[in-house]
């Protein structure tokens, strides 16, 4: 909060000494409101620079630059140092239209249509303001204390102590070459690729490496298979490219080959997670891999694998990305960095079948030419000297704990209200709505409730595109340290009290 004396009140004006916003530029905009309001009327002699200055406290030169952007701009005439006045030629109806009161929204306007496309609207529609929201149960977050960060901040200095022409010009396309490798090496070694580092892609986040598919491989109104629940960001990306996702319901052997025949039998693109389906877990048999790979083989369709946190499974082995048994060539892997180390390093990459890395290139490069290049170095070196995989293991034993920590908050505080079950995998757990809530209320008006409160639980029926098949609410635990996990658990039960 700024001091009493930092501020010289000058027809309302007033500098706030301790704002992110520079002070010559809050005075520049507090100066043109006043004239476009009237306030400060045409031909008014403004006090000089330096009687300003002394009245609000700050330098000379922060007023000398204020008045010259208004010269600039016309608010202003004379002369800085002789007399400076509000401009006499200020028109009219700049300053009617300024002046005019808020009525509320305007009625729809007859003729030109609205700014924005048909596409357009469709897309500001699906770009849900972000909120902050509590720690406890919001899915999706990565635990953040625990990340290494000097190791971090090591090797981001150790990239950019020194760095040549070539890093501080153009990356190539299709990003650093040494992460490129290095993720090849990763994958093939943990995910069960055959990969080269050219068939790698560096985006920025996974909703621009499906983004850069559906530009490249589906033509407007192409019908593309989505998982029915599924995540919702990634239908932003295939509306931008112009195709129709269609929701094809998932059984307990994942997406479902037949009903996606049935539903969009000329689909040129299904979208998978068969590794954890987001968000009910479901992980897709052997046998259903295999039918999806001979629908794309026998129609000329193709597979996007989203392998988005497949690293978090905490019984059995790994499991081979269906990627790794495609021998038709028809699957493109996506993967991501947010979940698995923060979702601020927007660092998405693609591995595509080797015709098609060159197109991909070429059109990555039409589209924005390359990926920022600041963390993509030091990300290479964290993986290729063991880090990673040390923090990966790291954050395996942290999520199994809470994963257990939140089931058994749940049996203690939350049994009758919600069912929760084990999930071999994920940062999340589906909780369904238990006989006491069941038909009583709608996992809609548990998660509002559940807000109000002081928890993050949402509805698992907006994850759905139709009518939902199942309710319930997502309860993300890896962000949760396991004593919150508990105090959360009794206020989420105290929300849902009084709905039962």
């Amino acid at each position: 909060m700024a001091r009493s004396a930092d501020r010289a009140p000058l027809l309302g004006i007033a500098l706030d000494f301790d704002s992110d916003v520079p002070r010559h530029r809050q005075l520049y905009q507090a100066l043109r409101a006043a004239v476009l309001a009237g306030r400060l009327a045409p031909g008014t002699r403004l006090p000089s620079t330096r009687a300003l200055a002394s009245e609000l406290g700050c330098a000379r030169n922060t007023v000398v630059s204020a008045f010259e952007q208004l010269f600039a701009e016309g608010y202003l005439e004379g002369k800085v140092g002789s007399g400076t006045y509000v401009s006499r030629q200020l028109p009219e109806s700049l300053l009617t239209a300024e002046r005019a009161p808020v009525q509320g929204p305007a009625p729809a306007a007859e003729g030109p249509p609205g700014r924005l496309s048909a596409r357009g609207g469709r897309l500001a529609e699906l770009g849900l303001p972000r909120h902050a929201r509590p720690r406890a149960f919001n899915p999706g977050e990565p635990e953040l204390a625990q990340f290494p960060f000097d190791t971090w901040a090591r090797l981001l200095q150790r990239s950019w102590r020194a760095p040549g022409r070539e890093r501080l010009m153009h990356n190539p396309p299709g990003g650093d070459p040494a992460l490129r490798r290095a993720l090849a090496q990763h994958l093939n070694r943990v995910r069960g690729l055959t990969c080269t580092p050219e068939q790698v892609l560096v985006t920025n986040g996974a909703q621009q490496a499906l983004d850069l598919v559906a530009r490249l491989l589906c033509d407007p109104g192409d019908r593309v298979w989505m998982e029915e629940p599924g995540y919702p960001g990634l239908r932003g990306a295939l509306a931008a490219a112009g195709a129709q996702a269609v929701p094809v319901p998932l059984d307990a052997a994942g997406l479902s080959v037949a009903a996606g025949r049935r539903l969009a039998p000329d689909a040129r693109l299904a979208v998978v997670a068969p590794s954890h389906a987001y968000p009910l877990g479901t992980v897709m048999s052997l046998s259903r891999r295999l039918e999806l790979i001979d629908w794309a083989a026998e129609t000329g369709g193709w597979i996007v694998e989203d392998d988005y946190d497949s690293e978090f499974r905490y019984t059995g082995r790994p499991l081979a990305a269906l990627a790794g048994l495609d021998r038709q060539d028809r699957t493109i892997y996506l993967g991501t960095f947010s979940k698995v180390l923060f979702p601020s390093l927007r660092v998405g990459y693609l591995v595509v079948p080797a015709d098609l890395a060159e197109p991909m290139a070429r059109a990555r490069r039409g589209l924005d030419d390359h990926p920022g290049s600041t963390v993509q170095p030091a990300l290479a070196a964290f993986i290729e000297e063991g880090h990673f995989a040390q923090h990966l293991r790291r954050m395996r034993r942290l999520y199994a704990a809470r994963q257990e920590a939140l089931l058994d908050a749940g049996r203690r505080h939350l049994a009758g209200l919600l069912e929760l079950s084990p999930d071999a995998a994920g940062m999340h757990l589906v909780a369904g709505l238990g006989p006491r809530l069941a038909g009583r209320a709608s996992d809609t008006a548990c998660a509002e409730r559940a807000l109000q409160y002081g928890v993050a639980a949402p509805a698992l029926s907006a994850y759905y595109q139709g009518v939902p098949g199942r309710e319930g609410l997502l309860l993300g635990y890896a962000a949760v340290p396991e004593p919150e996990i508990d105090r959360a658990a009794r206020r989420l039960a105290r929300a849902l009290e009084t709905l039962a």
